[in-house]
C-alpha cells in the first residue's frame, strides 16, 4: 500500500515537473518569435517589410552619420517622433555634391546628390535606433534645392531622396513633402534635406 502510493506521488510529481518544463519552453518560444517578428514592420499595406534586409539587397553600405557643422544635434526625439537636422549630399570621403540646379548641374546630378543625403539621413537613423525596422514611417520631408531663379523642377531633384526612402522602407517609406528652391546653400551643397520619422515605442 505504502509502495502504491510512492509511486503514485513520485509519478505525480515527475507530470508537475514535465509540465513546468513545457510550459517554460513554450515562454522561450514565445518570447523568441516576438522578438523576431519585431525584427520586421508592416508596411502601409500589411507586408512585412526588412529594412534592414532591404538595404543589403540594394548594395548600401551606411556610412559614419556626418557630424553637425554648427550649434545643433543631428536629430531630437520627443515622444515617437524623431527630428533630423538637414543634410546634405556628404561623401565618405568628406567631399561634397556642389553647384546651383538649372546652372552648374543637372536635375540627374541633383537626383543623385538627393539620393546621397537619404543615406546620410539613415545613417544618423541607424545611430539612435540601433535598426531600421524600429521606424514605424517616414512622415515629412522638406527638400531645398541651391537652385537658379529660373530653375523650377525642385521636385525631380528632391525625388532622389523620396524614392530612396520607399525602396528601404516601402510604402512605411511614402511621405509628405515639401521640395523648394533656395538662392543658396551652405558651403554650396546642391541640395539640404531634413524629415520628420515615427518610430515604435
Amino acid at each position: 500500500m505504502r509502495l502504491n502510493v510512492f509511486l503514485s506521488q513520485t509519478m505525480s510529481n515527475r507530470s508537475m515537473k514535465g509540465i513546468c518544463i513545457l510550459g517554460i519552453l513554450f515562454i522561450i518560444v514565445f518570447t523568441f518569435a516576438c522578438q523576431n517578428s519585431s525584427m520586421q514592420q508592416e508596411d502601409v499595406a500589411g507586408v512585412l517589410f526588412d529594412a534592414e534586409a532591404k538595404l543589403k539587397e540594394l548594395g548600401i553600405t551606411l556610412p559614419q552619420p556626418p557630424k553637425p557643422v554648427a550649434n545643433y544635434v543631428n536629430a531630437v526625439r520627443t515622444g515617437n517622433l524623431i527630428f533630423l537636422a538637414g543634410k546634405g549630399p556628404k561623401r565618405a570621403d568628406g567631399s561634397e555634391i556642389t553647384g546651383k540646379l538649372g546652372r552648374e548641374i543637372s536635375i540627374e546630378e541633383g537626383y543623385e546628390a538627393a539620393r546621397l543625403t537619404a543615406i546620410n539621413q539613415l545613417a544618423v537613423l541607424k545611430a539612435i535606433l540601433g535598426d531600421l525596422n524600429k521606424v514605424k514611417r517616414i512622415v515629412k520631408v522638406l527638400g531645398m534645392v541651391n537652385s537658379d531663379p529660373s530653375f523650377v523642377e525642385q521636385p525631380k531633384v528632391i525625388n532622389g531622396f523620396s524614392d530612396m526612402m520607399v525602396a528601404v522602407f516601402g510604402d512605411r517609406g511614402r511621405h509628405a513633402r515639401a521640395a523648394v528652391g533656395m538662392a543658396s546653400l551652405p558651403r554650396g551643397q546642391a541640395v539640404e534635406i531634413e524629415m520628420i520619422v515615427e518610430v515604435v515605442e
